[in-house]
């Protein structure tokens, strides 16, 4: 099963650099780049709901010319949120407080909306602004992947797969990353990261897929052809592999689901229908997670409370 956020917060610190220059040259004009150096995982608990967060990428760096240092902070946040604005203050504030440095906070819009998302979070009085806090947003699906045709930057071939296009312009799309990663030079361990981002986030059907291997075949240049043919041949052996390791990993949780449902049936004989649906629906750390709670429960109706809160 492949960890969307694992591989997305892969992806940000091993190419950091470029992602800061494609999307924030202001940034990169004064940030040196021989100092970064990435932080450990900083976990926080919100104080109001008792939930756990750990935050995506924080960096520390020096001022190009100084030695004042500053953090860098990149969220990226692949579901639609109401209250992401104050989650993003939470971990400045917090943040902030922990290493007594400036903060430069970045949140990545990764899903597939493209209403605008808010880049502030405000507390505001009648007769006074208490705070007003900024933070640059850079949102995949407004941005227009021809835009990024041109440019020399192998982040620009991974997240042009999460950007704007229409339906029609899918192969297409996965074409031009492509070409732009087989012209990029990388290492086979960065090319590999950028390739699988690639083919996890633009998938395609057995129509598209037939179109993409047509047009590949016709593309002029001999070596950027040879490379994508390449890429797509190691997809297919990742899938297979991956295919095997899924249908264990899929095995094992069938199996940990009935024999959640058959201890909670034993307790209590026949369940609430909505509550089989929510334990069928659990992944297999959460069925090990149910399985360790489930002699504190006294009633079906706190077991469906605890899945409500998962």
């Amino acid at each position: 099963m492949i960890d969307h956020d694992r591989l997305f917060k892969e992806l940000l610190m091993t190419f950091f650099i470029e992602f800061v220059q494609l999307f924030l040259p202001e940034l990169a004009a004064y940030l040196d780049k021989r100092s970064l150096v990435f932080l450990d995982k900083e976990i926080f608990t919100d104080v109001t709901s008792g939930e756990r967060h750990e935050v995506d990428v924080v960096a520390r760096a020096r001022f190009r010319g100084q030695q004042l240092c500053f953090l860098v902070h990149v969220e990226n946040q692949a579901q639609k949120q109401a209250d992401f604005n104050r989650r993003m203050f939470s971990y400045f504030a917090r943040l902030h407080e922990k290493y007594r440095l400036p903060v430069y906070p970045i949140a990545l819009f990764s899903h597939g909306s493209s209403v605008q998302e808010p880049d502030s979070y405000k507390v505001v009085f009648p007769d006074r602004d208490v705070l007003r806090f900024r933070f640059r947003v850079i949102q995949l699906k407004r941005l227009r992947w021809r835009a990024f045709l041109r440019q020399p930057n192998p982040v620009a071939s991974a997240l042009m797969a999460k950007m704007g296009f229409k339906p029609q312009e899918r192969v297409q799309v996965k074409i031009e990353c492509l070409r732009l990663l087989a012209r990029s030079k990388l290492s086979r361990a960065r090319e590999r990261l950028i390739s699988g981002f690639i083919d996890t986030y633009l998938r395609l059907n057995k129509k598209e897929a037939l179109q993409f291997n047509q047009k590949v075949a016709t593309l002029s240049n001999s070596s950027e052809r040879t490379r994508i043919m390449e890429l797509t041949t190691s997809w297919k052996e990742e899938g297979r592999q991956e295919g095997r390791r899924e249908g264990r990993q899929e095995g094992r949780q069938e199996g940990g689901e009935q024999i959640i449902l058959r201890l909670l049936r034993r307790r209590w004989g026949t369940l609430p229908p909505a509550l089989e649906r929510k334990v069928r629906v659990l992944s297999l750390k959460q069925l090990e997670s149910l399985a360790e709670s489930i002699l504190d429960f006294s009633s079906p109706a706190e077991v469906e409370a605890w899945l409500d809160r998962q």
